[in-house]
C-alpha cells in the first residue's frame, strides 16, 4: 500500500498500532521478550517475538485480554524522532530493533518512534489519533506460528502472533464466520474425501499425485482453455523440462531468482553444464521464435502450452495445492507488433472472462504497475514502462472493466493485468494474469523483418489464464464446495438400479452414455437404495438415475439432481440434456 493510501486508510491504522498494542502486552506478560516486527496485513496484524517460554492457546487468550485492557484504558499514539545514539539507548537489549535501526540510519531515513503509554516502538506510522477509534471487540488473537528473521531459514525462528481486526464487532464476526465456512470448505479435505489427489511422504512436500478422478478435472480445465485459445488462432508447442542456466542469465532471471531454482549437476566428469528445472516457460518459447527469421506477415505468433515448472518454495510455505513445488502451467505468449498489443490482449480478456463466467466467479482486474519510489527493482527503460503500463490503462478503461491501479506489483521485466476472483464465501483470490514484455524481446533480440527490409523490434505478452492448474484447483473445489458443474465432474452420473432386476437396463443405459462421452458409474443394487442414495448426495455428483420397472420398460430414467430436484424423462431426452450442459460448459450448482 504506497504511504499516502496508508495515511488515509482507517482499517489501516486501526490495524498497524493493534501490532503496537500486541507487542506491549506480550513485554507485560514476558518482559525479558525480544520484538522483531509487527505490520498490518490483510484482515489484521502479526508481530514476531523471540520469547522465553512457549504459548499456548490459554496464553493467547490472557494477551488479547490484556490488549483489551491497553484500549479501553486510553491512550494517543505520540510520535517522537531520536538521534541515532538516542534511538541505540531506547532499543538496548533488543537485537531485531537495533538491526533495522542501523539500517535505516545507513539509509538516511527518519528515526521515528510511536509511544502507546509507557510502550515506545521504532515505528514509521501511521497510527490511529486515539484508542477511542478502535473497537475493543473488534478485534480477535486467532493463531501462533514459527516465523524466521526476515523470512531466512538460517535465522532464528521466531514467534509469530496473528490478529484479526475489522472496524467494528459485526465486520468481525462476518469475518469469523466465513472462516468457519472456509474450514468445511478446505480443499485439502474435500480432495481426500472426493479421491482427487494425495501427497506422500516417499515422493515430497509440495508434490501433489493426481488420482483418475482429480486427473479429468485437470485435463478437463486445461481442455477448456485450450479449446478457447484454439478459437484465438494459438499453436500448441513443447518444450524440456530443464534448461542451461545461460538461458536465465540471459532473460535475466539467474540474477533475481537463482535461489528459488533447482540445479541440475551432470555426471561427474561430464562435460555438460550445469542445468536447472524450468521455473517459468518464457525464455524457452523466446527461443522458438527465434529458431528462424520472421516477417512481419507472420504475426502475431501464438503459443500456448499447458506443462510444469518448478520453484524451490521454502518447505514451511506449502500448502496443499495452493503452495507446490511443481507448479503446471496453462502458459501462452503471444509475439506481436506495437501495433497489434492491444488486440491481442483483448483477444485474452476475452477468454479470461469466458472461463471464469463458467465457474460463477466475478472478477476485478489489478494493474500491476511499477513502485515509482524504487525503480532500480525493473529492468528495462522507463519509456518502456511508461507506453506499457498506459496501454494496460487505456484497455482496463476501454472494457469497464473494474479496475485498481496496485504499484509495486509489476513483474520485473513488465506490467501486469492480474485478475482477481471473489469466491462464493466473498474471499479473493489472484488467478489470470496478462503479463505486457517489451524486456525480453531485447535480452533476445526478437525481431521480425517489416514492410521496409527492416528488422523490428517486437513486443510479447506473456499469458496464464487459470494461473495454475493446481491453485486454481484448489480454488475451485473451495468456491463449490466440491460440487462441480456437470461438465467439470470427474464423475457425470451414477446408475442407480433399484434391484438386481435393473441390472440389464442399468448397464445398457451406461453403454449409451458412455457412447456419448458422459462419464457415468453403476452403484451395484447390492448395496440397500438408501446407501446408494446417500454415496451420490456424499460424492457431489451431477445426477443419479434411479432405475426401476417403469424406467426399464420405457426405456426412461428418473434423474435426480444433486440439488434435490427429481425428473422423469426418456434416456433420450437426458442424453441431449446432459451432452447440452457439458458442450455449453453451463454453470449448474
Amino acid at each position: 500500500m504506497p504511504k499516502e493510501e496508508k495515511q488515509n486508510n482507517k482499517l489501516y491504522k486501526i490495524r498497524h498500532t493493534l501490532a503496537h498494542v500486541l507487542a506491549k502486552a506480550v513485554l507485560e506478560l514476558d518482559p525479558d521478550a525480544k520484538l522483531a516486527i509487527g505490520p498490518p496485513v490483510d484482515n489484521g496484524f502479526y508481530y514476531d517475538f523471540e520469547l522465553t517460554k512457549p504459548l499456548g492457546d490459554e496464553d493467547l487468550k490472557k494477551i488479547e485480554k490484556r490488549m483489551r485492557k491497553i484500549v479501553t484504558a486510553g491512550f494517543e499514539p505520540e510520535k517522537k524522532v531520536y538521534s541515532f545514539e538516542e534511538a541505540k539507548q531506547k532499543l538496548k537489549g533488543q537485537e531485531y530493533k537495533l538491526e533495522l535501526l542501523e539500517e535505516f540510519h545507513n539509509a538516511g531515513e527518519e528515526l521515528s518512534f510511536y509511544s502507546i503509554a509507557d510502550f515506545e516502538d521504532l515505528c514509521e506510522g501511521p497510527h490511529v489519533d486515539s484508542s477511542k477509534d478502535i473497537d475493543p471487540k473488534s478485534f480477535k488473537l486467532n493463531k501462533i506460528a514459527g516465523a524466521y528473521w526476515r523470512g531466512d531459514e538460517k535465522n532464528k525462528m521466531l514467534t509469530r502472533i496473528y490478529g484479526l481486526a475489522f472496524e467494528t464487532k459485526e465486520e468481525l464476526d462476518e469475518y469469523l464466520q466465513m472462516l468457519e465456512e472456509a474450514k468445511k470448505r478446505d480443499h485439502r479435505v474435500l480432495g481426500k474425501e472426493l479421491g482427487l489427489f494425495t501427497f506422500s511422504d516417499l515422493v515430497g512436500p509440495g508434490l501433489p499425485l493426481w488420482t483418475p478422478k482429480g486427473t479429468v478435472l485437470r485435463e478437463e480445465l486445461d481442455k477448456f482453455v485450450q479449446e478457447l485459445r484454439a478459437k484465438k488462432g494459438y499453436e500448441r508447442v513443447t518444450i524440456p523440462h530443464l534448461a542451461k542456466v545461460a538461458l536465465y542469465e540471459t532473460s535475466g532471471h539467474w540474477q533475481k531468482y537463482s535461489e528459488d531454482l533447482f540445479k541440475v549437476q551432470a555426471k561427474e566428469g561430464d562435460d555438460h553444464d550445469t542445468y536447472v528445472l524450468k521455473p517459468m516457460n518464457c525464455p524457452h518459447h523466446t527461443q522458438i521464435y527465434a529458431s528462424s527469421p520472421r516477417s512481419y506477415k507472420e504475426l502475431p505468433k501464438r503459443f500456448a502450452e499447458t506443462t510444469m515448472v518448478y520453484r524451490a518454495e521454502q518447505s514451511g510455505e506449502l500448502a496443499g495445492l495452493t503452495r507446490v513445488l511443481s507448479i503446471t502451467q496453462d502458459d501462452a505468449h503471444v509475439f506481436c507488433r506495437e501495433s497489434q498489443v492491444k488486440d491481442e490482449i483483448r483477444a485474452i480478456w476475452d477468454i479470461v472472462d469466458r472461463f471464469y463466467s463458467a465457474f460463477d466467479l466475478p472478477l476485478e482486474v489489478s494493474l500491476s504497475f511499477r513502485d515509482m519510489e524504487n525503480q532500480d527493482k525493473y529492468i528495462g527503460a522507463p519509456e518502456l514502462w511508461d507506453a506499457s503500463e498506459n496501454a494496460l490503462l487505456e484497455l482496463a478503461k476501454e472494457r469497464n472493466a473494474n479496475y485498481f491501479i496496485d504499484p509495486g506489483e509489476a513483474a520485473f521485466y513488465g506490467p501486469k493485468l492480474d485478475f482477481i476472483a471473489r469466491d462464493s464465501i466473498g474471499r479473493k483470490h489472484q488467478v489470470a494474469t496478462i503479463q505486457l514484455d517489451r524486456n525480453l524481446p531485447e535480452r533476445f533480440d526478437l525481431s521480425c523483418i517489416n514492410e521496409e527490409g527492416e528488422k523490428e523490434r517486437i513486443v510479447m505478452i506473456h499469458a496464464a489464464i487459470t494461473g495454475s492448474l493446481e491453485r486454481f484447483s484448489a480454488i475451485a473445489i473451495e468456491h463449490l464446495a466440491g460440487k462441480f458443474p456437470t461438465w467439470l465432474a470427474p464423475v457425470q452420473v451414477y446408475i442407480v438400479p433399484i434391484a438386481d432386476a435393473h441390472s440389464n437396463y442399468a448397464q445398457k443405459v451406461y453403454g449409451v452414455l458412455k457412447e456419448k462421452g458422459v462419464r457415468a458409474e453403476i452403484l451395484s443394487p447390492k448395496e440397500s437404495l438408501g446407501k446408494r442414495i446417500r454415496t451420490f448426495k456424499k460424492d457431489k455428483v451431477p445426477y443419479a438415475l434411479v432405475l426401476g420397472d417403469k424406467e426399464a420398460g420405457e426405456n426412461a430414467v428418473t434423474a435426480e439432481r444433486r440439488d434435490g430436484d427429481k425428473l422423469e424423462m426418456s434416456l433420450d431426452e437426458f442424453i441431449k440434456q446432459i451432452t447440452k450442459e457439458v458442450k455449453d460448459r453451463e454453470f449448474t450448482a
